[in-house]
């Protein structure tokens, strides 16, 4: 069990679980289009095991059972994610009336069980029609997102508690276009540059869309690390502050600031949109909370011989996970304290955090895993942070992405071969505190 009760956070605080559409609906059926991780995934090399998500926890069907965990469990508040293929087949154009349903059913099954839905309009699944004309490396994309948030607003946004434009676009554009490691997997400075602004210019806009139709409670979800140095001389200092710089202060900058940090836009300069300064004002639109995922630090070092930024990671000594990742709750705080103090007095949520386990239902590093950062979120509270919720990753075991069905999220168990769905020791951790005060 946890150390702490439900009543240390205050009356108000939000509790509350993840997951993204392509990790567990699978139901591609139905009319829902080509997303770029069903090509990712078909091409060989791609995805451990050379898994997908055609079926993942099949949450497409078994979506009232998945709900009624979520309401055993107390949690408040559920965060899920809409598929743009599912909504928009070709990404723009013709609209998925079956979509829509299945994200009627699924709303009304949580405002049905006292769950508030946090919706998020993209986790990753770009239709593949939009990929064919350039993806996020092309300015329109704004627009196409844009009039995809507009009809989700339109049909869904008079049940929504909060919708976030986008999940971490660190991983849309340089994990995706630097790093070549997820959908669509290019390897290339010129795509990862352009992605990079225009994933923020379709946010803003999209905030901007939003608003237009009324929706109140608007943000966006970062991905944001602990950025420390792998020794103290003064290279791998300034390594730590530049990857700091790729990693956070470039979303938060432009975000919070309407900026791009100069020390990574010198770098990169080159390669960005001609024009995109007079774009920053948009992608500054103002938000009305921000969300926070947070797994683990980066130590990084000099690398002279890494051309464009100069830096690289280097293996730390804390205990890790199952993925590798390094268990460091202190990052957490550090990194929560910092966004309050240096961008935003506004609402922050604890958006993801969680860790990848072996096998098991009795998941006790996992409770421990949790309870340390919870206790960091009590304490970045208590210094001063506007936190006002915590959604654990994830509700499910579910399709990890380039690892397949390998790494094990969940607060579930689930049997991919059955889809039979077993709380976890974490789970009940979490019931025993929601539940009890």
């Amino acid at each position: 069990m946890f150390s702490m009760t439900r009543d240390a956070f205050g009356p108000d605080f939000v509790f509350g679980t993840a997951t993204a559409s392509y990790q567990i609906e699978g139901g591609q059926t139905d009319g829902r289009g080509i997303s770029i991780w069903d090509t990712f995934s078909a091409t060989p090399g791609n995805v451990r095991g050379g898994d997908n998500g055609a079926t993942a926890c099949d949450h497409y069907n078994r979506w009232p059972e998945d709900l009624d965990l979520i309401e055993r469990g107390g949690f408040d508040a559920y965060r899920f994610s809409f598929a743009w293929p599912r909504l928009i087949p070709a990404g723009v154009g013709a609209v998925n009336q079956s979509g829509i349903d299945f994200y009627d059913r699924l709303i009304d099954g949580m405002l049905e069980r006292g769950i508030q839905p946090f919706a998020t309009l993209y986790h990753w699944d770009l239709p593949s029609p939009l990929q064919d004309k350039g993806g996020w490396m092309n300015p329109d994309i704004a627009h196409w997102f844009a009039d995809y948030a507009t009809l989700v607003q339109q049909k869904f946004g008079d049940r929504l508690q909060a919708v976030a434009t986008i999940n971490e676009p660190w991983c849309v554009a340089f994990l995706s276009h630097f790093l070549g490691i997820h959908a669509p997997g290019y390897r290339d400075i010129r795509a990862a540059a352009r992605a990079m602004h225009h994933v923020l210019l379709a946010h803003g806009t999209a905030v901007k869309a939003l608003r237009a139709e009324g929706a109140k409670n608007v943000g966006i979800v970062l991905n944001l690390q602990k950025c420390e140095p792998a020794s103290d001389s003064d290279a791998d200092r300034a390594a730590s502050d530049m990857f700091d710089g790729v990693f956070n202060r470039w979303y938060l900058d432009a975000i919070f600031r309407g900026i791009y940090p100069q020390d990574v836009l010198d770098r990169i300069a080159p390669h960005m949109p001609k024009g995109f300064e007079a774009e920053m004002g948009t992608v500054s639109a103002p938000i009305d909370w921000l969300g926070i995922n947070y797994y683990t630090r980066s130590l990084m070092a000099h690398a002279p011989e890494e051309p464009v930024f100069g830096v690289r990671s280097v293996e730390g000594g804390l205990e890790k996970t199952e993925t590798g990742w390094e268990i460091y709750p202190k990052g957490l705080e550090d990194l929560l304290v910092r966004v309050a103090s240096e961008y935003t007095n506004g609402p922050i949520y604890v958006t993801e955090n969680g860790m990848a386990e072996i096998d098991e239902v009795e998941d006790a590093r996992r409770v421990a895993y949790y309870d340390a950062h919870l206790q960091a979120v009590m304490r970045a509270k208590a210094r001063g942070a506007d936190m006002r919720g915590y959604f654990a990753w994830s509700l499910l075991d579910n399709y990890e992405w380039a690892e397949g069905y390998a790494k094990r999220f969940g607060l579930v168990r689930v049997d991919y071969k059955t889809q039979e769905r077993t709380p976890k020791a974490s789970y009940r951790a979490f019931q025993g505190m929601l539940h009890n005060g």
